[in-house]
């Protein structure tokens, strides 16, 4: 149950049991993103991505690949190259921009020159980023151009009988929603975005408390207790200790 890793649009699944969805406000599909980059590492590593987080990413070496893809599908958002063969990331644009004005269009590129970015922004793109990038970054990118788009999106992980909503930061178990702490949500639903992954304790400390924390490494031993009596009732996975180590959800 594996999603396909080079973004043939597979829903994030790494088991049979769970899922992340991102969803738009079009009747209830799942938000489409075209990847058109020539190397072939990074398209896949950047499908990879943001299918791990509840997109369904298609991801094309060539523009005229691409092209096919756009005929055939519709999609929400476009990530492209700049420098490529036969086609360019500037053609590819422009050609876009033709017959979809609105489709949001973000570059990620190794040309950093303030040339390069004023043609894109003069041909209708949005946003424009300079290789290497941050995948962290990237997708803080593309769910600011979603928004600017007014494409609604809401984010879920379903486990078994429970259902975490990131957008509203609730659980809910069997349908009845479950009081959870910030902190609390934010931890379960780190563990089940990555089933069988184990965090060490200083993994988790660092992200949900900060770096600079005086906060003792037994803070996350208390959280984690209290993840297990609060949601018991979850059919789908349990919490694991792996000693020496931290913590990783297994599912069941």
């Amino acid at each position: 149950c594996l999603h396909d890793d080079f973004g043939n649009g597979g829903l994030y699944d790494l088991s049979c049991n769970t899922r992340i969805e991102i969803r738009t406000n079009r009747g209830n599909k799942m938000i489409r993103i075209l990847v058109l980059e020539d190397d072939a590492k990074l398209n896949q590593m950047v499908c990879t991505y943001l299918n791990d987080s509840g997109f369904q990413a298609k991801g094309c070496l060539h523009a005229n690949d691409a092209y096919d893809e756009m005929y055939n599908s519709l999609f929400d958002l476009i990530i492209s190259d700049i420098m490529m063969p036969d086609i360019d990331g500037f053609e590819f644009a422009e050609n876009v921009r033709r017959v979809n004005k609105h489709i949001p269009i973000l570059f990620m590129s190794a040309k950093d020159d303030l040339p390069s970015k004023q043609r894109g922004y003069q041909l209708g793109i949005d946003d424009y980023m300079v290789k290497p990038i941050q995948l962290d970054e990237l997708l803080l990118r593309v769910r600011a151009l979603l928004r600017r788009a007014n494409i609604e999106m809401e984010c879920k992980v379903v486990v078994g009988n429970l259902e975490l909503d990131a957008d509203g930061m609730t659980a809910s178990v069997d349908g009845e929603e479950l009081p959870v702490t910030t902190r609390e949500f934010n931890i379960l639903y780190k563990l089940l975005s990555y089933p069988k992954k184990t965090f060490s304790r200083a993994q988790l400390m660092d992200e949900f408390w900060g770096v600079d924390t005086d906060t003792s490494l037994r803070a996350v031993d208390v959280y984690i207790t209290k993840l297990r009596d609060k949601f018991s009732a979850c059919d789908g996975f349990e919490i694991k200790t792996v000693r020496g180590l931290g913590y990783k959800a297994v599912l069941k």
